[in-house]
């Protein structure tokens, strides 16, 4: 038997050697098979088993603050709808902030840094009793201590204006004392802590590409 014969048996040999081993490890497959798909992840199911979406159900960023079918609720949905980045808790959040920087802008007289944050009426009542206070030689020493309690008690959304006014109580926490012309305290203690309740309205256009809020009502 020649040599070329030879070589082609033995590759023949080979080749049968290998089909049987690949059948060994893959097995058959008979007819048209889907080439299997690998999941990278948890079937429908078990997603389901583990995290159930509830859609259309309330807003916790609304419902944890004010009562869900309160008229408040209805006035921050819609403002949603009109502003979809607004957010209750961030509100919230800038309000605690701005409370202390008006408060302590009006204890101290420095209405200037405190104006792009009051509507002109508010403005105007505050500078009033800074003006007084001047006129007889009073000074206000204060220091915040923080805020001790903050809650959202309304919400309120002019639907043509598209103005939306949300009211804040605040109770803050500071040192407080009024001296006169001599320098003597004649009312409060700079050593105290005293404490303070507000109830603050802010009011803003929603949509609109100014994102700060103006106090335009002041209350206990």
């Amino acid at each position: 038997m020649n040599s070329p014969i030879i070589q082609l048996l033995v590759l023949a040999g080979i080749a049968v050697f290998l089909i049987l081993r690949l059948r060994s490890v893959l097995g058959t497959r008979e007819g048209f098979e889907k080439t299997p798909v690998t999941r990278s992840g948890p079937s429908n199911s078990e997603a389901r088993g583990n995290f159930e979406v509830i859609e259309g159900g309330p807003d916790p960023d609304i419902v944890d603050h004010v009562p869900e079918d309160s008229p408040a609720a209805g006035a921050l949905a819609r403002m949603k709808q009109l502003e979809p980045s607004f957010s209750v808790g961030e509100f919230l959040g800038g309000a605690r902030g701005a409370y202390e920087m008006i408060l302590m802008g009006f204890e101290r007289g420095e209405m200037a840094e405190i104006k792009p944050f009051l509507s002109e009426e508010v403005y105007e009542s505050f500078a009033h009793v800074v003006n007084e206070r001047d006129a007889k030689g009073l000074t206000i020493e204060a220091d915040f201590v923080g805020v001790k309690e903050l809650q959202l008690v309304d919400a309120e959304l002019d639907d043509t204006s598209r103005e939306g006014e949300l009211t804040v109580r605040f109770v803050g926490q500071l040192t407080f004392a009024v001296r006169d012309r001599a320098g003597e305290v004649i009312e409060g203690d700079p050593k105290s802590i005293k404490t303070q309740r507000d109830v603050w309205t802010f009011a803003r256009k929603m949509g609109s590409d100014d994102p700060n809020w103006q106090l335009v009502a002041t209350g206990e």
